[in-house]
């Protein structure tokens, strides 16, 4: 946009300048000529409306002469009031019929606007004689045909409901006048009509540069980015409405609404990055009773309540949730990730390789579901050999202070020496067991390694040696211990 302007001011600066050239002698009034050549300068530096100010005074100064009509004429429309340059280039026209580039400019300008009759005589008139402007002239008369023979077929179309087939037609149409404000709603009734949101948005969008004050117009592009999901750009653009009319009857009741949604989503949000997934999981089935006619939020929010509830180990409302946003966005890596862990969680891991499988043919790059899968393809095989969460006969979410329980009270069942049972050997297996179990367990990095599929104690998966000792397991506590020495 900006490369744009900056080539508007070198295109304007540069007419200007020629003007300056063919024309020397024109003016015969200093002051007049003083506020033209500043209006220049100021052109060139970029500030429009300073020198939008120049023109005026040389207007007043110099009433009679096209010349200032033109140069104010050109500044108003770099600006974007095209309506304020169409008279200027009309009195340029009456009071030096034969300046053809002034007749063009004003045709070209009607053509923007999708005034298509009033233009088409200024065209004419230019196609009559060999000019400067004859070519450009016919080029644009054949915009005109072509477009108008398209009007009927839009109107029939649209009658119809058939946007499909009416918004290429519509979309030759806006770009032979792209200011006609008529044409753009049209067409954004038919990008809504084909939820393509983002596409009538930038139609809406244009609208409210083209009329000012456009209040309904904010108040649409709101809706638009609503029902896109996007509702930080909703609330900037009812903002927009409510500062042009703070009590706008339909702009404020959705200023609320959009402004309580985005409070609650925020909120979720904040309450995920800091691992307070049970508050976020409040704000969020708030949310989605409120919002969850809207496609968009529906899908976020059931997404985020599948990962909050996997989070929280709540096998069944993850379960529940995540099979929701399955069915609704059944491509979502991160849903397909989220029931994975849940379902690693249940020790289904034949199951949750199938969905890391399913995941990584839709990303088969995502580091999440590389990672996943892995995991799960060793924990199905750690499976097969020794599950210490089994072995103590507690939860994989279990404090450490549950599984010291639980070692307590199995080393004193099985501990050898006080065995009362005939197997001595099965006693000797499951007391070494226990405090394998024990030690792997309760330390962090260990139970890190065995959560992740690598039995830290398993010499085929380590580098170094092990740190459990079979020369001992310390048991009980206040310093008392038991030891078992093996054979």
């Amino acid at each position: 946009m900006e490369r744009k302007a900056q080539h508007l001011v070198k295109t304007i600066f540069v007419l200007l300048l020629s003007l300056d050239l063919d024309l020397q002698g024109v003016f015969g009034n200093n002051e007049v000529e003083s506020h033209l050549e500043m209006g220049k300068k100021l052109i060139q530096e970029g500030k429009m409306a300073d020198a939008l100010e120049h023109y005026n005074m040389a207007v007043s100064g110099d009433p009679s002469n096209y010349l200032t009509y033109f140069k104010r004429a050109t500044v108003y429309l770099a600006l974007g009031q095209s309506k304020k340059a169409l008279p200027d280039l009309s009195k340029v026209v009456e009071l030096k019929p034969d300046f053809h580039q002034a007749r063009l400019q004003r045709a070209n300008t009607n053509l923007k606007l999708g005034l298509l009759d009033v233009a088409l005589p200024d065209y004419n008139h230019l196609m009559s004689s060999d000019n400067s402007a004859t070519e450009e002239a016919k080029i644009q008369n054949e915009k005109i045909i072509e477009v108008k023979s398209s009007q009927t077929n839009i109107d029939m179309l649209l009658s119809s409901g058939d946007c499909v087939n009416a918004v290429p037609l519509l979309s030759v149409a806006v770009e032979v006048s792209p200011w006609d404000i008529t044409l753009r709603k049209r067409r954004a009734d038919c990008y809504e009509k084909l939820e393509q949101y983002q596409s009538a948005i930038s139609d809406i969008k244009m609208t409210t540069k083209l009329v000012a004050d456009n209040t309904e117009a904010f108040y649409r592009a709101s809706q638009l980015y609503y029902m896109l999901g996007e509702e930080e750009d909703s609330l900037k653009e009812i903002r927009e409405c409510l500062r042009l009319d703070p009590d706008h009857k339909t702009c404020f009741p959705f200023y609320k609404k959009v402004k309580k949604l985005n409070k609650q989503l925020s909120t979720a949000s904040e309450a995920m990055k800091e691992n307070r997934y049970s508050d976020a999981i409040d704000k969020l089935i708030s949310a989605l009773e409120s919002h969850g006619d809207v496609k968009s939020f529906k899908l976020r929010i059931q997404s985020q309540l599948c990962h909050s509830y996997s989070k929280i180990g709540d096998i069944t409302e993850g379960k529940h949730w995540c099979d929701i946003a399955r069915e609704s966005d059944p491509d979502n890596i991160d849903v397909l990730c989220d029931y994975a862990d849940l379902q690693i969680s249940e020790e289904e891991y034949d199951e949750a390789i199938k969905t890391y499988q399913q995941a990584s043919q839709i990303d088969n790059q995502n580091q999440r579901v590389k990672d996943g899968l892995n995991k799960a393809q060793n924990l199905l095989k750690q499976s097969q050999k020794r599950d210490y969460y089994k072995i103590l006969g507690v939860k994989r979410s279990a404090s450490v202070k549950d599984i010291n329980k639980a070692y307590r009270k199995l080393a004193k069942e099985w501990h050898p020496d006080k065995y009362e049972g005939e197997d001595k050997k099965k006693a000797e297996k499951m007391f070494y067991d226990i405090a394998a179990a024990k030690e792997v367990l309760t330390d962090k990095e260990k139970r890190e390694k065995f959560d992740n599929g690598e039995d830290p104690l398993d010499p085929e998966q380590q580098h170094g040696p092990s740190g459990f000792h079979h020369g001992g397991f310390p048991f009980g506590g206040g310093g008392f211990t038991f030891k078992f020495h093996f054979g």
